[in-house]
């Protein structure tokens, strides 16, 4: 079946490659470039398609619409609004292309807190030779638990990481049902409360949607152990972060590794970057290679899909936006 798929702007190099390689896999293909938002008023009112983020406005215009490919996996706050989660159309994202990538990075965290790099890296800053006792700072991983909140393709591939250093994996999950491998307990986000106090790394790959924001809270990294590291890979808006500079100032947790924040870019007089218990990342958790390929095989796949009458690759709950 032919159709009219609409890249909306703004048009990258990247975006251009990908409408020729797919005019090339699919020559009956109606690729629109829409380079600015006159182009793609006039294109979306008989497109069956689009990629990219899609104004109310537009949305509004669309006759056809029945598929929209987000470029993200979470996209920003404000892509999912009332109408658009109330429009039939089908969502897809982008998930599963970071896998692997974000799992190193969860276990580089995860590493460098068990063998005390946040203490050893200041030193070695200032030229200092002071090691701890040979019985101190250090995390047993064979003994130690990792809570993993949000068991999808990045919590499962970090739990089968962890389980290679020998580590006990429990998790929640809103959708899976099963555990999946490598994880000895598998839970509803119900049972955080409950599991928090179990963990010596509590990791956060859950996205940003109207049920997770802001459920990192005091009272539950008050639940941690003393001894706990808090990880969060996932989307900032998780975490409240005055709480979690609260919960690190009282000793209420061991330390934390983030990539992700409430705001971002962190402000450089915030607290956090001068806390000797806090490895941070800027937003660089899913770098890697062949992002861009990986992304292209899902439009490639979904635009099949799409042709053929088929079920779409990753589609989305638009009113959970994930």
């Amino acid at each position: 079946m032919s159709f009219r798929f609409v890249f909306l702007p703004p048009q990258t190099e990247i975006t251009r490659d990908w409408a020729r390689r797919l005019t090339a896999a699919q020559p009956d293909l109606d690729i629109v470039l829409a380079e600015d938002e006159a182009a793609a008023n006039a294109a979306i009112v008989d497109a069956d398609a689009a990629f990219g983020r899609l104004h109310p406005q537009l949305l509004a215009r669309a006759r056809k619409l029945r598929w929209l490919q987000s470029p993200q996996i979470a996209p920003p706050a404000g892509y999912y609004y009332p109408e658009l989660v109330a429009h039939p159309l089908v969502v897809t994202n982008m998930r599963e292309i970071f896998n692997d990538h974000i799992g190193a990075h969860i276990m580089a965290y995860v590493l460098a807190f068990a063998r005390g790099l946040h203490y050893y890296i200041p030193q070695q800053l200032k030229g200092v030779w002071q090691p701890r006792r040979e019985d101190t700072g250090v995390v047993h991983l064979p003994e130690s638990t990792a809570l993993i909140v949000g068991l999808g393709g990045i919590g499962a591939e970090a739990a089968r990481l962890a389980a290679a250093f020998g580590m006990t994996v429990i998790g929640t999950d809103a959708r899976r049902e099963a555990a999946p491998p490598h994880v000895s307990e598998m839970h509803r986000p119900e049972a955080l409360d409950d599991l928090l106090p179990r963990a010596d790394f509590v990791i956060l790959t859950v996205p940003h949607t109207p049920a997770t924001e802001g459920f990192m809270h005091r009272a539950r990294f008050q639940r941690m152990k003393k001894s706990a590291f808090f990880i969060n890979i996932g989307r900032g808006m998780t975490t409240r972060l005055d709480d979690l500079v609260a919960a690190l100032d009282a000793g209420e947790i061991a330390g934390a590794g983030l990539d992700v924040f409430e705001i971002e870019p962190l402000p450089a007089g915030h607290k956090l970057w001068r806390m000797p218990n806090v490895l941070i990342t800027p937003h660089t958790a899913g770098y890697g290679p062949y992002l861009d390929e990986r992304r292209y095989e899902i439009v490639r796949d979904n635009c099949r899909a799409f042709a053929d009458g088929k079920p779409l690759r990753n589609p989305v709950d638009k009113a959970s936006w994930f």
